[in-house]
Parts: C-alpha cells; structure tokens; sequence
C-alpha cells in the first residue's frame, strides 16, 4: 500500500483516523501500533516478522543498557551496543547487499555462486537506522530507554513513516510517543501538508517521471546533447517532488496523530554549491550519519587526513545506503570529491562569484549525480554521460525539440515549484490583509481539495506512480 493510491486515500486512511480519534488516549498507541502492521502487512507479509524482530530486538538492548548504566558495568554496556549494531547492520547487509557481494565475486573469480534472490523487505534501511539510532542514543544517555514494548514498537512500525522515511530518531518524538496532544486544528494541518505533498507526487513527479523514461530508454541513434540533458533535468525534478512529496505527506500524517516529525527538504535546488545542497536534501540522512559515524570517527578534529578519511567512509556509505549497486557507490563517491574540492579550496572562492554562475556551477554538478544515481547499469551509465557531453551524438535533433517543446510548460512549473519565493509571496499577501490568517486557512482548504480531486482523477486514470525510494 502507499499514501498515492485509492485503497489508502478512500479507506485505509479515513478508517484509521475515525478510529483512532475515537479511542481513548491510552490506547491510541496500541491501535496506531497495529494499524501500521495491517499497513506494512499489506504489501509483504512475510517480512513483518524481520520488522518485529528488530523492534523486540533493540527494545530488550534499549532496557539492558540502561539496566547495566552503572561503572561497574561499564563493559557490558559497550558488548550490548556492539551487539545492537553488529544485529541492526547485519541484517541490513544479508538482504541488501547479498546478492551484490555474490555478484562481484562471481565477477572476480569466475566462479558461479548461486544468489539467493532475496527481495529487499520495503523501507528496511529507514526502520533499521531508526532503531539503531535509538539504541546509540541509550548508550549516550542522550535519551531514557522506553519501558513500554507496544509504545516503542509504535515507533518503529509507525506507518506515516515507515516506508521511505524521513528518518526520525527517538529523540526527537520521544515525548510525543509517550503522550501527545492530537486534535483537529493540528488534524487539519496535517491535511493540508499531506494533499501538497500528494500533488507534488501525482502532479509533478509522476508526469515528469514519464519524460525520464522516455529519454532513457531511447536508441542511440535517437539520442543527442540537448535530449541527454533534458532526460537529465528531468530525473533531477522527479526525484525531488517524488521524495519530498511523501516527505510532506509523512510529515502531514504524523500531525494527524499528533506527531512532530522533522523537516526532510529545504529547498535543495536553490542551493549555491553542493555543500549547500547537502544542507538542503535529505536533512534526516545527512544529519543521521553526522551523527552517528562522522563525528564519532572524530570529525575534523584529527588533522587533514584523518578529516579527509572520514569524509571519504561517510559519503562510501551513503552512497552504499542507497542501493546495492556500484552507480550508488560511484553516487556517493561523487559528491565526496566535490565535497572535499570545496571544503579545502573552492567554496571561500565561490562566495566571490555571481549568483547566477554559482547557481550554474550547483545545477550542472547535481544533474550530473542524479543521472549518476538512475542509471544501475554501468554501460548504459558510460552511453548517457557521453550524450550528455555531446560525444558521438548530435548536438540537438528533432526528438529533443520535439520533448523540450512538449514539456516545456511543466518545466517552469516544476523550476517555479521547487523555489521559496511562491510561499513566501503568499505568506506576504495575507499577512497585509485583515482577517489575513482567515483568509489564508480559506485558500489553503481550496488549494488542498483542488490538489485532492486532480491527484484522484489522475490516480483514477491510472497513471504511472511508484515511489523511487522504496527500492532504497
């Protein structure tokens, strides 16, 4: 099941809400707990069991950490933490990497392993940095192991979410696990936040998504410069509305039940350099591997080297957190080298350029990743960066004309929609007026059921709608 389809925005969330609202407070956490298991259930069965085991998993190492804070014990608890992470990680590792590591060894030796075949358990990379964070987190007394198994398992299971993040650390709802306040002024926010992020997804990504496809797939001799970069554009737009739209309605679902969940997306294509961009994009990641392996590797406190090593294991894995291929390696490995690039020598310089060339400078290069990112297959990679540089293709050619004219509307949509300044623009329209808040709740419910009945006329239709992050 996923929040863009009919089965959940006609019955599965409706029912859901009716319930929960109507259950007293102290069993809301039981019911949101086992809601979320139909929820998970509903797409893969079998592989609750592996999200269960993980959510009684780190509950138990969560409770003996703190069982064992003592000095005497000292130990013990590093054995528990290290248990909790050899545990998290490995299973991690069996189902995404497995067949991967048989892969390249097969590659290598030329031997013949059998791989197992295992499909990747959905949203298994979100729940397990959750759950581990929550343990690190015990360790470091940053937060109080939750004594309750059925309000921790809601935390894990929570479906809003589960499936594709952002990724939301014990610390930052454990309040609100505990107790929280829902009622229908933040119900409604939540509503509003979930139908534009529903029409980022529907509206946007969706049919731009449609165009990437159509340049990817295309014969060679098909191909040029200009198309190869539209395709390109394309991809980078859909990414953004794909992901920060179930962001948003991840966001706008936990207010409907009375959560605070952080913010994932910032803006990332106003950025002026990619050191700003990772400040922008996928804030609950970056600041997730900040935290739990960069600074303690030691950060930049260890010289240049050691700064430089850190830099390099941190944006290796981030590349391999992604997916269980080289494209996400050589991904992450990308922004590593522009990333040192600029810490050590560009960036102060930048800051003297225009605006215009460091907007420039930050699209070229974010393109180039995301195009990176979507090709899997190494040689169709080599083939597409090729026609992106105008080697073996022609510089533009009656598809790509064809492509840019037909889609040329939606791109200045998309490029209008992934700015600040149309919020902050309405933000200052209402906020001149009398009765300016009335006035901005009454266009907002307007603008929400508009973005509601075209995203379920084109759900109706059937349209092209997967959501890219679950396959990481």
């Amino acid at each position: 099941m996923v929040f863009s389809s009919t089965v959940f925005l006609c019955g599965y969330l409706p029912l859901v809400l009716v319930i929960y609202y109507l259950c007293p407070g102290r069993f809301r956490n039981f019911f949101l707990f086992a809601a979320s298991l139909v929820f998970y259930a509903w797409g893969e069965p079998r592989y609750i069991i592996i999200m269960l085991f993980s959510t009684v998993f780190d509950y138990c190492n969560g409770r003996l950490l703190e069982y064992l804070d003592t000095p005497a014990r000292k130990e013990w608890r590093k054995l528990v933490l290290a248990l909790s992470v050899a545990g998290n990680i490995g299973i991690l590792c069996f189902f995404k990497y497995t067949d991967f590591l048989l892969e390249n060894i097969n590659a290598i030796t030329g031997s013949s392993l059998k791989l197992l075949g295992l499909a990747l358990p959905i949203g298994i990379s979100f729940y397990t940095f959750q759950t581990l964070s929550y343990t690190i987190d015990v360790y470091w007394r940053r937060v109080r192991a939750q004594k309750n198994i059925i309000s921790f398992g809601m935390y894990v299971c929570m479906f809003p979410q589960l499936i594709a993040g952002p990724i939301v650390r014990y610390s930052q709802v454990g309040q609100e696990v505990s107790g929280r306040k829902a009622d229908a002024g933040l119900c409604v926010q939540g509503m509003h936040r979930f139908l534009i992020g529903l029409g980022k997804k529907v509206i946007l990504a969706n049919q731009i998504g449609a165009l990437w496809d159509t340049i990817s797939s295309l014969n060679w001799s098909d191909m040029s410069m200009a198309g190869a970069w539209l395709g390109g554009i394309a991809y980078t737009f859909q990414i953004y509305f794909d992901f920060s739209g179930y962001s948003d309605m991840a966001i706008g679902l936990g207010k409907m039940f009375g959560f605070h969940f952080p913010e994932n997306f910032r803006y990332p294509y106003e950025a002026d350099s990619i050191t700003d961009f990772w400040r922008r994009w996928h804030i609950s990641m970056s600041s997730w591997f900040r935290e739990y392996v960069y600074i303690p590797l030691g950060g930049n406190r260890n010289g240049r080297i050691r700064h430089i090593f850190n830099l390099l294991t941190v944006w290796f894995l981030t590349g391999l957190w992604h997916g269980a291929g080289w494209n996400f390696i050589l991904w992450g490995l990308y922004f590593f080298v522009i990333l040192l690039i600029e810490k050590f020598y560009l960036l102060e310089r930048l800051q003297r350029w225009p605006v215009v060339l460091r907007h420039i400078y930050s699209k070229f290069f974010i393109v180039v990743s995301w195009v990176i990112f979507a090709c899997e297959d190494g040689g169709q990679l080599g083939r597409y960066l090729q026609a992106m540089f105008g080697r073996g293709v022609a510089l533009c050619n009656k598809t790509a004309v064809y492509h840019w004219l037909n889609y040329g509307i939606l791109l200045a949509i998309l490029c209008i929609a992934s700015l600040h300044w149309p919020k902050k623009l309405a933000e200052r329209f209402f906020a001149g007026r009398k009765s300016g808040e009335t006035l901005r709740y009454i266009c907002l419910s307007l603008f929400s059921l508009f973005l509601l009945f075209i995203s379920m006329a084109m759900l109706i239709r059937g349209s092209y709608n997967p959501f890219l992050y679950f396959r990481f």
